[in-house]
C-alpha cells in the first residue's frame, strides 16, 4: 500500500465498533471492566489508552514503517520522555544546533537528572565517533537541524552507532516521513513535534516517538508516557489523525513552494547565504539527496547587516506572519536567536521562514517588499 493510502486509511477500524467511516471522538476517563476483570490490552483509563490515541499512534508508526508508537501531549514532552528512559550517568550525543526547547530541556532538567551530554556538530560522522564513550547509550540525531539546516549522514551514523549497539534516534519533524524515513536508514527511534506538519494547521499540540521495533527502551518510554501522563486528549489525536489524511498532499505543497522561495532567496541582492538543503549550494546538499525525497518547507538564511536589519525584514511583511512555530498552511517567519533567547547558536543576521500553502508567486511578491 502506498504512502497516500496509508495516510487515509490506516487506523480506522481501531476500537470502532460501529464500522464509522471517521472514527467518532471518544471522551470518556474511564472504560467498564469485563466481569472476568481487567484483561492485558482493555482499555480501562484514559492515561493509560483511549480510543484515539490508539488509532493515531497505529496510523504515525505505520507511515514512518515503525512497529509502534507511543503520542505525548507535546513535542517536548515526547523528547522528555526518551531522555528519562536512560538511568542518571549515562551519555547522550546530540547535535550543537539542537532544537532550542529540547537544548533548554536537556540543560535544564535532564543534566540535573544525572544525564551527560555532548553537543556536537554531526555532519562528520567521525566527529561523532570520536564523541562516543563507554557509558554512551543515545546518538540524537536532527537533520535538518533547526535551525542552521545542518545534514547528518543517517545511515553512516547509525552503522557506527550499531557496532556498539547504541540507539540513535532521528527527530524526522521538519521532514516528515513523505521526505525522509530514519528507521529504513537505520535509526532505531523516530521522534515528532505533531504540532508542526503532521497537524498543519497550527491548531494541534502534540508528540510521537515511533520505534522501529519492541524493546526495553521503547517499554521504557512508554512507561513514561503512561505513568508521567503527558498525553494528548482524544480531541487533539482525533484532529491528528484527520490532518495526518492529507499530509502527502500538503508536504507536496510545502516542498514546492519552498524550492521556488530558496531559488529567490539565493540571488536577492539582501541575502548573504541561504540554508536550503534541495540547494546545490548547501554544503550537504549531496547527503540530503541521498537520504531525503524532497527537501521540506523550511528555510533559514543570513540578512547582510545587523541584527537589527534582520528584525527590521521581519517586521516588513504584509502576508508572512511573525511567529515562532512551524509546519502550518500558512507562512511564518521569526528572528530566530530573538526567539531562541539565552544559548542560542543562531547567527544574530538569521530569519527562519517556514513556507505555507499560499500562492507561490504572492509569498515572492511579498518577501520583496519585505527587504525594500
Amino acid at each position: 500500500m502506498r504512502f497516500e493510502t496509508k495516510a487515509i486509511h490506516t487506523g480506522l477500524g481501531i476500537e470502532n465498533p460501529s464500522k464509522a467511516i471517521i472514527p467518532p471522538i471518544s471522551p470518556s476517563t474511564i472504560f467498564e471492566i469485563d466481569e472476568k476483570g481487567r484483561q492485558e490490552g482493555d482499555l480501562h483509563y484514559t492515561r493509560l489508552g483511549n480510543p484515539n490515541r490508539l488509532q493515531f499512534e497505529h496510523l504515525i508508526a505505520a507511515l514512518e514503517g515503525g512497529s509502534e508508537a507511543a503520542a505525548f501531549a507535546s513535542g517536548i514532552a515526547a523528547a522528555t520522555a526518551v531522555l528519562q528512559a536512560l538511568d542518571p550517568g549515562d551519555h547522550i550525543i546530540v547535535p550543537e544546533d539542537i532544537y532550542a526547547g529540547n537544548r533548554k530541556m536537556i540543560h535544564g532538567i535532564m543534566l540535573r537528572w544525572g544525564l551527560n551530554a555532548d553537543f556536537i556538530d554531526m555532519t562528520d560522522p567521525a566527529k561523532v565517533e570520536e564523541h562516543i564513550r563507554p557509558e554512551t547509550k543515545l546518538i540524537w540525531v536532527e537533520t535538518p537541524s533547526n535551525p542552521l539546516m545542518r545534514i547528518t549522514d543517517i545511515r553512516k551514523v547509525s552503522e557506527l552507532a550499531a557496532e556498539r549497539t547504541i540507539p540513535v534516534i532521528a527527530d524526522n519533524t521538519w521532514p516528515t516521513p513523505v521526505n525522509q524515513l530514519p528507521l529504513e536508514l537505520g535509526a532505531s527511534l523516530v521522534l515528532h513535534s505533531t504540532s508542526k506538519y503532521f497537524g498543519g494547521h497550527s491548531d494541534i499540540l502534540g508528540g510521537a516517538v515511533i520505534t522501529k521495533e519492541g524493546n526495553e527502551l521503547f517499554d521504557r518510554i512508554r512507561f513514561n508516557q503512561q505513568m508521567g501522563g503527558a498525553v494528548p486528549s482524544p480531541q487533539d489525536c482525533w484532529l491528528l489523525s484527520r490532518s495526518t489524511r492529507t499530509l502527502a498532499y500538503r508536504m507536496r505543497g510545502h516542498n514546492e513552494h519552498a524550492e521556488k522561495a530558496a531559488l529567490f532567496l539565493e540571488q536577492h541582492p539582501s541575502i548573504e547565504r541561504v540554508w536550503y538543503p534541495g540547494l546545490p549550494s548547501h554544503p550537504q546538499h549531496e547527503t540530503a539527496r541521498k537520504q531525503m525525497k524532497g527537501f521540506g518547507g523550511m528555510i533559514s538564511f543570513l540578512v547582510k547587516g545587523s541584527g537589527e536589519d534582520a528584525r527590521k525584514v521581519v517586521v516588513g511583511s504584509r502576508l508572512i506572519k511573525r511567529a515562532t512555530s512551524l509546519g502550518g498552511v500558512e507562512t511564518t517567519w521569526e528572528h530566530r536567536a530573538g526567539s531562541e533567547g539565552e544559548g542560542s547558536v543562531s547567527p544574530p543576521t538569521l530569519i527562519r521562514i517556514s513556507i505555507g500553502l499560499e500562492h507561490p508567486d504572492d509569498l515572492i511578491e511579498d518577501l520583496e517588499q519585505a527587504f525594500r
